[in-house]
C-alpha cells in the first residue's frame, strides 16, 4: 500500500511539470523578416499588438525571432535563410524584396506577408482568391493607386502642369513597376498634365534626380512605392523642401516626416491585420487556402505646415477629405 500510495503521490507532483514541458515545447515561433526595425518602429508594434489582440503574448505563449535587414535589401535572402534554419512556424514580411525573398528560401514554412505591392504579377502568389504554395497575405496596393494619387496632387496644385514622377528600378518587381507608369501616364492625360520619370536606384542618386527635376521646370512630385524610399524618406522630404516641390507619396510616414500629403494604404494597418493570418495557419490553416486581402481604404494625409512653407493654400474640399490634417 505504501508502494502504490508513493506512486500516487509521484504521479501528482509530476503531471503538472509533464504537462507545463509538453506546453513549453508547443510554443509557436513566428520569424519577422524585416526593413528596419529602428526606423519604423510604430509598424513592428502594430503586429504585435495584433498578436495580443488575438490571445498571443510575446515571451509568454509566443516567441518572435526578429532578422532586420537594417535597410540593406540585398540582406534579406541570407536572412530568409537563417528563419528557415531556426524552423519557424510561419514567417512575416512587411514588403515585396523581402517576401520574394522568403519564398526562395522555403517551399514549406508558411509566408504571410503584409503590404506586398502586386503579389500575383510579382510572381508570390498564383491568384488572390486560392494563392496556392505556401504563401499569402495582404496587399497594398491597387492599379489605379497611382492615378489616385496624381488625381489629389492635382487638386492641391490646380495650377501645376508638370509632374516629376521619382521612381526605383528593381524596387519592386518590374511588371509592377511598368503597370504603375502606365496607370501614372492614363491619370496625367486626363489631369492634363505632363509626366516626367526620373529613376534612383539609390539614395547617391537623389541629388541628381532632384536636378534632373529643376532642369526640366518640374511643378510637382509623385513619389512611386519603394522600400528603399521609405528608409530614405527623411531625407527625399528634405529634398523636396529645399526644391519647392509640393510632393505627393503612397505612405502617411513620408508626411509625419514633413512631406506635403500622401494617400494609400495605412502600412501599420496591414501589417497588424496579418496577426490573424498567422493565428489562422498556427491553428492549421494552408496558407494557399487564404485568399489575400486587397485594400478597401485608403487614407489621404495632409501637412499644413509644409503647405504653408511652399506658399500654397490647398483647397477646402481637399481638406475636409482628408482623413487626417498635421497643422
Amino acid at each position: 500500500m505504501r508502494v502504490i500510495g508513493l506512486a500516487v503521490i509521484l504521479s501528482l507532483i509530476l503531471a503538472p511539470l509533464a504537462g507545463e514541458a509538453q506546453q513549453t515545447a508547443k510554443v509557436p515561433r513566428i520569424g519577422w523578416l524585416g526593413n528596419n526595425l529602428a526606423a519604423l518602429p510604430h509598424v513592428h508594434e502594430a503586429f504585435r499588438q495584433g498578436l495580443r489582440d488575438l490571445g498571443y503574448v510575446e515571451g509568454r505563449n509566443v516567441v518572435i525571432e526578429y532578422r532586420d535587414a537594417e535597410g540593406k535589401l540585398e540582406r534579406f535572402p541570407a536572412l530568409a535563410a537563417e528563419l528557415v534554419a531556426l524552423k519557424v512556424d510561419v514567417i512575416v514580411t512587411g514588403n515585396t524584396p523581402a517576401a520574394l525573398a522568403a519564398k526562395q528560401a522555403t517551399r514549406t514554412i508558411p509566408i504571410v506577408f503584409a503590404g506586398t505591392a502586386d503579389p500575383v504579377t510579382s510572381g508570390l502568389v498564383s491568384g488572390l482568391a486560392r494563392p496556392g504554395g505556401n504563401v499569402t497575405g495582404l496587399s497594398s496596393l491597387t492599379p489605379e493607386l497611382v492615378g489616385k494619387c496624381l488625381e489629389q496632387l492635382k487638386q492641391a496644385v490646380p495650377g501645376v502642369s508638370r509632374v516629376a514622377v521619382l521612381w526605383h528600378p528593381g524596387g519592386l518587381g518590374e511588371r509592377t513597376n511598368k503597370d504603375m507608369m502606365k496607370g501614372a501616364e492614363v491619370a496625367a492625360r486626363a489631369l492634363g498634365v505632363r509626366l516626367q520619370f526620373v529613376e534612383a536606384r539609390g539614395p547617391d542618386d537623389f541629388d541628381r534626380a532632384f536636378s534632373d527635376m529643376t532642369r526640366a521646370h518640374a511643378g510637382a512630385l509623385a513619389a512611386l512605392p519603394s522600400v528603399m524610399f521609405i528608409n530614405e524618406r527623411r531625407r527625399l522630404v528634405d529634398l523636396a523642401a529645399k526644391n519647392r516641390l509640393p510632393a505627393v507619396y503612397i505612405a502617411r510616414e513620408f508626411v509625419d516626416a514633413g512631406g506635403l500629403m500622401s494617400y494609400g494604404s495605412n502600412v501599420a494597418d496591414l501589417v497588424r491585420r496579418a496577426a490573424p493570418y498567422v493565428d489562422k495557419i498556427l491553428k492549421g490553416a494552408k496558407p494557399g487556402d487564404l485568399p489575400v486581402e486587397q485594400p478597401t481604404k485608403f487614407e489621404l494625409v495632409i501637412n499644413l505646415k509644409t503647405a504653408k512653407a511652399l506658399g500654397l493654400t490647398i483647397p477646402q474640399t481637399l481638406l475636409l477629405r482628408a482623413d487626417q490634417v498635421i497643422e
